[in-house]
Order: C-alpha cells, then sequence, then structure tokens
C-alpha cells in the first residue's frame, strides 16, 4: 500500500481543517471537556517514526509537534495521560504474526517511543494488538481516574488507534481523536478511518480545537 507526507510542519494545520470539514458531525455527541478527559498516545515509536524502519509512517513526524503540546496540556491541568508500547513475542502475537513480514518484538532496537515526548513517570501500557484495551489494565486505570472522556493520539490511525477508539466506546466512554495527532500510510486512509469513527463512535477533532477547550476550562 501507498505511503504519504500527507501532513508536514508546514501544511498540518491547513490539511486538519480541510479534513475537518470532510467528516460527518454527530450534533448528540458531547463536548470535549478535558476536566473529565484522559489523554491516550499510542505507539508513537520509533518503529514508525524514523525512516530506516519498513515500518516507517511518513506523516507521523510532523504530528510530533502537536502529540507534545496535547500532553503538556494534559499535565498542566493535572489530567491523566497513558502511553502504549506496542511489542510482540511469537506467543503473543497472534494473526498479527501472519499479517505482517516481521514482528516488533520487546528486543527490537526500534521499540522504544519517541525520545522526549515520554514525561519521566508517565504509565506505559504495554499491548500485543491493535487494541489498547486486549489483554491490559487501560480500562481500570481510567476506572480508577474516573475518566469520562479519552482522548486517542498516535499511530496508526485506521489500524490502533480506531481499534482502540471502538473497544473505548463500547466501554462506555465518550471518545475523541486528534485529526492532526494521529498518523496512518497516506491521507485516504487517515480520512477514511476519522469520518467511520466520527459516524459513530468518536468525535474527530484538530489540535487547536483540543487545546481552545484547555484554555476555555483554565
Amino acid at each position: 500500500m501507498r505511503k504519504e507526507t500527507y501532513f508536514t510542519r508546514e501544511n498540518i494545520a491547513a490539511e486538519a481543517a480541510a479534513m475537518a470539514r470532510e467528516l460527518p458531525v454527530n450534533r448528540r455527541a458531547a463536548a470535549f471537556a478535558p476536566p473529565r478527559a484522559a489523554l491516550l498516545v499510542i505507539d508513537m515509536q520509533g518503529y514508525f517514526l524514523l525512516a530506516e524502519s519498513h515500518a516507517y509512517l511518513p506523516a507521523a513526524p510532523a504530528i510530533v509537534a502537536n502529540v507534545r503540546a496535547l500532553i503538556a496540556a494534559f499535565r498542566k491541568a493535572s489530567r491523566p495521560l497513558y502511553f502504549t508500547r506496542h511489542a510482540n513475542g511469537a506467543r503473543d502475537a497472534g494473526q498479527m504474526a501472519a499479517w505482517w513480514q516481521e514482528l516488533l518484538t520487546p528486543d527490537h532496537p526500534l521499540v522504544g517511543i519517541e525520545a522526549g515526548l515520554l514525561p519521566p513517570g508517565a504509565p506505559v501500557i504495554e499491548k500485543t494488538q491493535y487494541d489498547s484495551f486486549y489483554h491490559t489494565d487501560l480500562e481500570s486505570r481510567l476506572r480508577q481516574n474516573n475518566v469520562e472522556q479519552l482522548l486517542v493520539t498516535g499511530v496508526t490511525t485506521h489500524l490502533c488507534c480506531e481499534s482502540t477508539a471502538r473497544s473505548a466506546f463500547v466501554r462506555g466512554f465518550a471518545v475523541f481523536a486528534a485529526i492532526d495527532g494521529t498518523a496512518t500510510l497516506n491521507r485516504e486512509l487517515h480520512v477514511a478511518s476519522l469520518r467511520a469513527l466520527a459516524h459513530g463512535v468518536a468525535v474527530p477533532l484538530p489540535a487547536v480545537d483540543l487545546l481552545a477547550a484547555f484554555r476555555a476550562t483554565a
């Protein structure tokens, strides 16, 4: 499948605004409320962010600044944030072993989270499948912190981000997705995934709108 640099540092704000106009709007959906929300940063690992990897997503480096800004906003507001790190062994890969040409193993040199993105002491949830809730303690962590809303960021939009958003929805969380805080192989897949989520699962919003909500509730 083709890869595109559909987000760049120069065009990402304009592209996110254009994508937002392409998405359906559900007037009944909840508004993003930072005092009730947690942030989930999915799989921002070198495996997907560095050009030497065959799994490199050319648009992903451009979202780092937005993800970092959202992390800072959640920390300033003393709201929960969680990171996931994807890694597989032969025993827990399941269909991923058949689907992909290699496994991202725990000892892979590019398994680490993007340098400078992970704040000291931030919880990292180890996952083995697309869904960040699958065989992890993410749900219990959210419940313990009385979280009602979950903002999804990271990679990849149409696989781990979308799978996790759907899983959060069925668990009763109001789900939001950062349009320019997620990335995948190409623009077509990115918008298609956000469009599917916007139809009945999550509210996709540009980072500028998400950050504005923090300022409005400060």
